[in-house]
């Protein structure tokens, strides 16, 4: 290999490393809504700006990533698996803190405009679920502060919401249940601590 190119190589690895290194942890305490903002602390603009932006509030936003992706930044969805052991398909293109798919990130990008945007960048999956809900709330007429609903529609999406394709799925109605259980307690806990991040926070 010539030394022009070695130094390429080098340099490209080291950058690699160093965006690895960057690439942001989930909470260590994913429960709590204030302590999440706490650690995170450009969470809470990117989660604000979002529910300015679509009207989702931010304890629910921050509940459909729990439910999503558990805070991983580059979540996917689990391999089946062939004959018990070896590693198969995923079961659909879901990627990123929103697990957005392939096809509903396109759709995304194109009516926002945003050919930059990342499935794996916090603000982007913010602005993702809030825009994702927006429609919900038009097309379904849901509330969005329905975070029960609004989260069936995410998961079905909006044809299988319409449908009731929910209604033969009780692990999915299962899933709604619990992203209203923690939107309720993210709103109870964010009751007590939003002074703190109102205070401090810029919308530019």
């Amino acid at each position: 290999m010539r030394p022009s190119r070695l130094s390429e190589y080098f340099l490209l690895l080291f950058f690699s490393l160093l965006l690895l290194g960057c690439a942001s942890k989930p909470p260590s305490d994913p429960n709590n809504l204030c302590e999440i903002l706490r650690e995170k602390d450009d969470w809470y603009g990117d989660a604000k700006r979002a529910q300015k932006r679509w009207g989702t509030p931010i304890p629910i936003l921050l509940a459909f990533v729990h439910r999503e992706s558990s805070f991983v930044a580059n979540a996917k969805p689990p391999r089946g698996k062939i004959l018990w052991v070896i590693p198969g398909r995923r079961p659909s293109s879901a990627f990123g803190y929103a697990q957005a798919t392939d096809e509903t990130w396109q759709d995304y990008k194109k009516d926002r405009g945003g050919w930059f945007k990342d499935r794996d960048d916090f603000r982007d999956a913010m602005d993702f679920i809030g825009w994702y809900n927006d429609r919900s709330a038009r097309k379904l007429k849901i509330s969005k502060s329905d975070a029960y609903r609004l989260y069936l529609a995410y998961h079905e999406g909006h044809g299988g919401y319409a449908r009731g394709s929910y209604q033969n799925k009780p692990n999915v109605r299962r899933y709604a249940e619990i992203v209203a259980d923690r939107s309720a307690r993210y709103s109870a806990q964010f009751a007590v601590c939003k002074d703190e991040f109102e205070r401090g926070w810029w919308p530019f």
